[in-house]
């Protein structure tokens, strides 16, 4: 099933099944399943489903060519030059945590990482964890008042010393692109890697991965309109091979012996055990079906989306944009407060009117401290979304706001 845009609510079956109204506007925290994906899911599970990469028998031997078709598929929707450079993994966090232990080697004591105050914990935490472990010092760049990373800033903060370079590619709470390309050069000047969470960037539309710089580039599944459970590690195949397994176990080995082990090739080397056949199968059925969307026709109409959104919530009366209040350089996810009345009761009201939205910090305490708040209500667009969607937030945050200040 591949509808016109026009028609793409049709693509997900919750839209068909969910007690009305029913406007979903979390899709920066999880969005929803396509057909596709959920047919590729339930099929591996209810018809097809055996373990991968060790089984001779012929349902076995299929389930791994359709995982390995699966990785291709990946492979293709975000520009990879090699199939081997996808490695599978639980999600996001895991993939880099992964990265995180996987360049840890490379640490001593004194070294740098460099990161940004707009990351999400993910893209920060196991950083500090990593210079913890090995005595290195990490900086984070500073953001201006609408929340863009300093990149100007970049070269007062690389040295000889800089290891690693870790950014978002998309703030999960501003929906700001961060432009790459410079942040990699300059990294490389310096020997530095750059890793990039990338967890809002796909489901934005197909990338071309090795033009951004990076080296590594995380993402989810579940963020991607396929199920829960699985995410991806991009990497460089020049890194491929020189880099450690992450954890150890079944399948990422060569020849196991009392004393020494010697590991398979990549991407084999970083799948210990048994990954998440399903929703990886759900992940690939997802990428192919995205493949075949008309991609400039829906950023168009999400872009329009987003400049309706900014403007309506700009005329409500004690609602205060978080953030830019243009959408150029920039993706669906918009955040606000409402003045008096914390995000947790907004959502709450808004639910009540059948409305999806987030309230919190957004696992990114260090942004909101830069912009004086603890939290913030997050509106955040998918290609399902409309202009329905909008008016009904913009009504709802009316309703909301006469009860509640």
């Amino acid at each position: 099933m591949n509808p016109g845009v026009d028609d793409l609510k049709a693509a997900f079956p919750i839209f068909a099944s969910a007690p009305r109204p029913f406007h979903y506007l979390d899709n920066a925290a999880t969005s929803q399943i396509c057909r596709p994906a959920l047919e590729a899911l339930l099929r591996f599970e209810g018809q097809e489903r055996a373990n991968v990469k060790r089984g001779v028998y012929r349902l076995a031997d299929a389930a791994t060519r359709a995982y390995e078709q699966a990785r291709s598929r990946i492979a293709a929707y975000i520009g990879a030059s090699k199939p081997r450079e996808i490695v599978f993994t639980s999600g996001a966090t895991l993939a880099l945590n992964m990265a995180a232990h996987l360049l840890e080697p490379r640490l001593g004591r004194g070294d740098h990482i460099l990161v940004s105050v707009a990351e999400h914990h993910s893209n920060l935490v196991p950083w500090q964890m990593a210079a913890e472990r090995r005595g290195a010092r990490l900086t984070a760049l500073a953001v201006d008042r609408e929340g863009r990373i300093r990149i100007a800033e970049l070269e007062r903060h690389l040295t000889a010393r800089t290891r690693i370079v870790a950014l978002t590619h998309i703030s999960n709470v501003t929906g700001l692109i961060t432009d790459l390309r410079p942040v990699a050069e300059a990294a490389h000047r310096v020997g530095a890697v750059l890793v990039v969470d990338g967890a809002q960037g796909p489901p934005h539309g197909p990338l071309l991965v090795r033009e951004l710089g990076c080296d590594l580039y995380a993402f989810s599944a579940h963020k991607m309109f396929a199920a829960t459970g699985a995410g991806v590690l991009w990497i460089r195949e020049e890194l491929l091979d020189e880099l450690p397994p992450f954890l150890g176990g079944g399948e990422m080995v060569a020849r196991v012996t009392i004393p020494q082990t010697r590991y398979a090739e990549a991407p084999r080397r970083f799948e210990a055990g048994t990954p998440p056949i399903g929703p990886i199968l759900a992940l690939g059925a997802a990428a192919e079906w995205l493949m075949g969307l008309d991609w400039t026709v829906i950023r168009g109409r999400e872009r329009a989306l987003l400049d309706k959104l900014l403007h309506e919530l700009s005329r409500l009366s004690g609602v205060r944009l978080v953030g830019p209040c243009e959408s150029e350089g920039r993706v669906g996810i918009v955040a606000f407060v409402v003045d008096g009345v914390h995000p947790h009761d907004v959502c709450q009201m808004l639910d009540q009117l059948g409305l999806c939205l987030r309230g919190g910090h957004h696992c990114a305490q260090p942004l909101m401290d830069a912009f004086g708040v603890e939290a913030t209500v997050r509106a955040s667009l998918a290609p399902y979304n409309d202009e329905e969607d909008i008016d009904a937030l913009v009504e709802g945050l009316r309703w909301t706001i006469r009860r509640l200040r």
